[in-house]
């Protein structure tokens, strides 16, 4: 009768604890978000909590109205920016409906193999003029609805992250209470010891990713922000916000910037060019050779090939929540195989390994 008992209060928790996460599901990315950000900026949570003299709400508000404002004005900048270029857009293509296109530059046409090929291709698409534009209209429409779609998409994603600038503020009031009610699950689950041990290795593993992905994408973006500016390069911010979002793949960089240089190049503006190519290939792309391995692999035992894999693995999993998630799969899988093979460290509780152990004198 006993054992019925506690067999029908499990199943009672186990169905409290599915409707839980029923509830929390709509909210999963959002709490996920707040939560990665308040974990990643902690130090400075706590540096501040101690300059406020413990006052910990205050430091949290402060935390999160610099995070609103560090996100919004770009966002607003960026919007503002979006709207001059497609005004800008629309009064260029109305002139080459009716002076034509420009002619190509002398360099191009003078391309061997290509260059004649080039002028005569563009001599034709000149001549057909209005035709041209009433040919591709079609596919102006399918884009903008492409475009809709998808800014639609980018619409909730702002909602999204809103919302987890929101939330962070409550993440950094309660951080440690939550941090110790984790701790307490995992204790009874694995035991102290593993708890400790996966614990830190989670946490560790989540900062370096935080440090080496994302610091790296920041440093990538600053930089081509600089670059563009020298260069005199239109819509400077919003390049460098999309090099840093491109940042996030292999090999995004240089998709903004050689058009860039080449638009440069096209301008016969042929010194900011050959800068820009310069400044692209060494210092805008030479930093992902560099700094994401040392920040990843700085004050951890792991791989760098494993959480490089776990990012860009995880990215295609699980989408962008996948940059932490993959990782972090990866890193605790691999220390679980590494204590199983090294026949040490921390142990799961009321593993044979552990009862062999703790009975050896």
């Amino acid at each position: 009768m006993l054992s019925s008992d506690r067999l029908l209060i499990q199943i009672l928790l186990l169905g409290l604890l599915g409707a839980c996460l029923w509830v929390l599901a709509p909210f999963a990315s959002v709490l996920f978000w707040a939560a990665v950000l308040a974990f990643a900026s902690w130090p400075l949570m706590r540096h501040l909590t101690r300059w406020l003299d413990g006052r910990e709400s205050l430091a949290a508000g402060i935390l999160t109205v610099g995070w609103m404002v560090l996100v919004a004005v770009p966002l607003v900048l960026l919007g503002f920016d979006l709207a001059d270029y497609i005004r800008a857009l629309n009064t260029l293509i109305r002139d080459y409906q009716v002076a034509g296109l420009p002619d190509l530059p002398g360099w191009l046409v003078e391309l061997p193999l290509v260059g004649p090929w080039l002028a005569e291709a563009w001599q034709t698409l000149d001549k057909e003029g209005t035709a041209f534009f009433v040919r591709v209209r079609p596919y102006l429409g399918e884009m903008g609805n492409w475009l809709l779609v998808h800014s639609a998409r980018a619409g909730a994603g702002l909602l999204e992250l809103s919302l987890s600038l929101v939330l962070v503020f409550f993440f950094y009031r309660d951080g440690p209470r939550l941090a110790g009610f984790v701790r307490g699950i995992l204790q009874r689950l694995i035991g102290p010891q593993a708890a400790g041990h996966y614990l830190a290795l989670i946490a560790g593993t989540i900062q370096r990713v935080v440090n080496g992905v994302i610091g790296t994408a920041a440093a990538q973006g600053l930089l081509a922000l600089i670059g563009l500016l020298i260069a005199g390069v239109p819509g400077a911010l919003m390049l460098g916000m999309l090099t840093f979002g491109l940042s996030l793949i292999p090999a995004g960089p240089p998709l903004v910037w050689i058009p860039a240089a080449a638009w440069l190049a096209w301008q016969e503006d042929y010194g900011y060019a050959i800068f820009l190519g310069i400044w692209g290939t060494f210092v805008i792309s030479g930093v992902d050779n560099f700094l994401k391995p040392y920040l990843i692999s700085r004050g951890g035992n792991l791989p760098v090939v494993v959480v490089l894999l776990g990012v860009f693995g995880g990215i295609l999993a699980f989408g962008f929540m996948g940059l932490f998630l993959g990782p972090t799969l990866l890193a605790v899988a691999y220390s679980l195989l590494n204590d199983w093979v090294q026949d040490g460290g921390p142990r799961l509780r009321g593993t044979p390994a552990s009862r062999d152990q703790a009975g050896r004198p």
